[in-house]
């Protein structure tokens, strides 16, 4: 039996441990006599005396506990978000007025979105770059107050130089963030590169399941993780006692998960590429991908996003996302199922090829999602 002299339960986990055991092991808080899996908290208020007062600003152990396991993942400090978006709003608020903003040309559309609209109001100026030009990349970070990176970028899979982009001069007081949702800190490890900021997801990857939302940002700057902090207690950004407790029950199997995901991704990656029925195929891990050597260089493994082009334009590829069966017509990604999308159908994505198709690879066999795909591609010219 277990007793309360014997802490050996209660001691934290090693940070030297490889990621896969972390993401076991970390975040089970400290009571040598709890229960092994911090439990759902669902309590705004606790009484006065004790560590806390009010979630919003004293934070609850379920969010702990998802923040003490992604930051040891990516090295740094977490601050958990109630989604992705509100974690970049966060970035962006500590932004100076009149800041110069540099974005890739091949953006997620929400963060897009949001560094329009912060331009238009007169808040900041706003420029892309091509996210393999690295020489432009380095170039902005030497005049730029804020370098958002998206690597591998969404939905294009370009995949930046972050090796030397993170290593390039940088304006005094500038933030280099990186949005790592794609690649997770599993196969890529922004903040080890000299990123000041890593932002995930984690309604993606981290979850895993489809259902929940929440953000991450993770720093290695003491200050800059009291600044996020703080914009998440102002904004009331923080996430729910639910999802805290989905996001960290997913992810102590996103390494299993994502493992068998990118298996299956460089399997079909190469057999979309050689359909009759595509025109072109984008993935990471084929030579014919434009920043294949980088991502070969930089990355622990390749991802399980596929981005393809269907022959016959926009209505070829919506009619091959209503016919598949096993694959679902749904947006997001990193989760159990595959999932699919023409991309172009949403705002702000018109920039791209009307028969851009999306997949997220899941975990299904690989041979059920070939046969999927297989037909519904043969069905749009039968």
């Amino acid at each position: 039996m277990s007793s309360r002299a014997d802490s050996s339960a209660a001691s934290p986990p090693d940070k030297r441990l490889h990621p896969e055991s972390w993401l076991v092991a970390a975040g089970r808080g400290t009571d040598p006599e709890g229960p092994l899996n911090v439990p759902l908290v669902a309590a705004s208020t606790f009484r006065l005396g004790g560590p806390r007062g009010y979630a919003r600003g004293d934070g609850t152990p379920g969010w702990e506990a998802l923040e003490e396991i992604v930051g040891g993942l990516e090295g740094g400090e977490a601050v958990a978000f109630a989604s992705g978006m509100a974690a970049v709003a966060a970035v962006f608020d500590q932004l100076p007025p009149g800041a110069a903003v540099i974005l890739p040309d091949d953006c997620y559309q929400g963060v897009a979105g949001l560094a329009a609209a912060g331009a238009a109001k007169g808040r900041w100026s706003l420029r892309t770059i091509g996210g393999a030009d690295t020489a432009a990349w380095i170039a902005a970070c030497a005049v730029a107050d804020l370098v958002w990176l998206e690597s591998p970028s969404n939905p294009l899979l370009t995949v930046a130089d972050l090796q030397a982009i993170c290593a390039a001069p940088r304006k005094p007081g500038a933030i280099l963030a990186v949005d790592n949702t794609f690649a997770t800190p599993l196969n890529q490890q922004p903040l080890a590169l000299g990123a000041t900021v890593s932002l995930q997801s984690a309604t993606k990857f981290i979850g895993g399941h489809s259902d929940l939302l929440a953000g991450i940002a993770t720093t290695r700057d003491p200050s800059v993780r009291e600044a996020l902090d703080q914009a998440r207690t102002l904004a009331g950004a923080t996430p729910g006692a639910l999802e805290a407790f989905l996001a960290v029950r997913g992810i102590r199997t996103m390494a299993l998960r994502l493992e068998r995901a990118q298996r299956t991704a460089q399997i079909l990656a190469p057999r979309l590429e050689a359909h009759p029925e595509v025109t072109r195929a984008r993935y990471p891990g084929l030579a014919s991908h434009p920043t294949h050597a980088i991502a070969a260089s930089q990355l622990r493994g390749f991802g399980s996003l596929i981005s393809f082009d269907v022959r016959g334009g926009a209505a070829a590829a919506d009619a091959v996302c209503r016919r598949v069966r096993l694959i679902q017509h749904a947006t997001s990604l990193g989760a159990v199922e595959s999932t699919m999308e023409r991309r172009a159908r949403t705002p702000g994505q018109q920039h791209l090829p009307p028969s851009l198709l999306r997949l997220s690879v899941g975990i299904e066999d690989p041979e059920d999602l070939w046969a999927d795909l297989d037909g519904a591609l043969r069905s749009t010219v039968a």
